[in-house]
This record gives structure tokens, C-alpha cells and sequence, in this order.
């Protein structure tokens, strides 16, 4: 992960509401729309998306464009503008943690008696890893 990145990103999104549809949310600064059946879930949707779209970004080293001053934003009568905070280091953390699939090989007889024993693969693999990379890391 790259050094010095913001800990908190903030921008204008303008919110565009229509009679029996959800409530559109665009961010004028980035290539980045998502809507929300409510007031509530549009801002909730908005958060995500701008969290999501900033850390990919970070993430390939894009330029990150400052936000507009939320005053210069000029909107219609059916829009607002809202600005949209985000709080990176738990978005990083997030996609650092996330869970990843891996196939292991063992010998049939010992998959039986796991599964007999109602052992928890997933769980006993995560400890022993732990367990090995604290080993390893402490030897170096």
C-alpha cells in the first residue's frame, strides 16, 4: 500500500430526485454514479461508491482529481448537492482482509475424519497459517 495517502476524501455529489423512481446520485468529479431508494440509502450507496471508486484509484496510482468547491456546482430544481465524506483506512483494511478462496490437497482419510469431527477447515487453516507466517517472521 502506498505511503501518504489521505485518510479522509470528501466530495460534492449532486442527488437527483424523480417522481416514482430512486433518487440518482452522480459525483461531478469523478466517472461515478449510484442511486438509493431513499434519502438514507442514496447517501449510504454514495459513501460506498465514492470508498470504492477512490481506493481503486489509489490503488492503481491514477491521478485523484480535487473536488469542486460544492458553491460552483450549478444543479436544477429537482437536484441537490450533498458533499460525501469518506474514511479510507477502514476501506483498505476492508479489501485487505477480505476473504479469498484457495483449493488444498490432503489425503482422503484425513478429509473424513475432519468432516467426522465437524472440524472447521476455513478456521484450522487461518490458525496454522498465523501460526507459521509469526514463526517465520520472528526467525528473519
Amino acid at each position: 500500500m502506498k505511503k501518504n495517502l489521505p485518510e479522509r476524501y470528501c466530495y460534492p455529489a449532486v442527488f437527483t430526485y424523480e417522481d416514482g423512481q430512486e433518487i440518482a446520485v452522480v459525483f461531478p468529479d469523478l466517472e461515478l454514479a449510484t442511486s438509493g431508494k431513499d434519502d438514507a440509502d442514496a447517501f449510504f450507496s454514495a459513501r460506498d461508491a465514492l470508498g470504492g471508486r477512490l481506493e481503486l484509484m489509489e490503488e492503481d496510482g491514477d491521478v485523484i482529481p480535487s473536488p469542486s468547491k460544492i458553491t460552483d456546482i450549478q444543479v436544477a430544481a429537482n437536484e441537490r448537492v450533498c458533499l460525501v465524506d469518506v474514511y479510507m483506512p477502514s476501506i483498505r483494511m476492508a479489501e485487505v482482509s477480505r476473504a479469498v478462496k484457495r483449493t488444498v490437497t490432503l489425503p482422503a482419510w484425513m478429509n473424513a475424519k475432519a468432516m467426522e469431527l465437524g472440524i472447521n477447515f476455513s478456521q484450522v487453516l487461518q490458525e496454522s497459517l498465523q501460526s507459521r507466517i509469526a514463526s517465520l517472521d520472528t526467525a528473519r
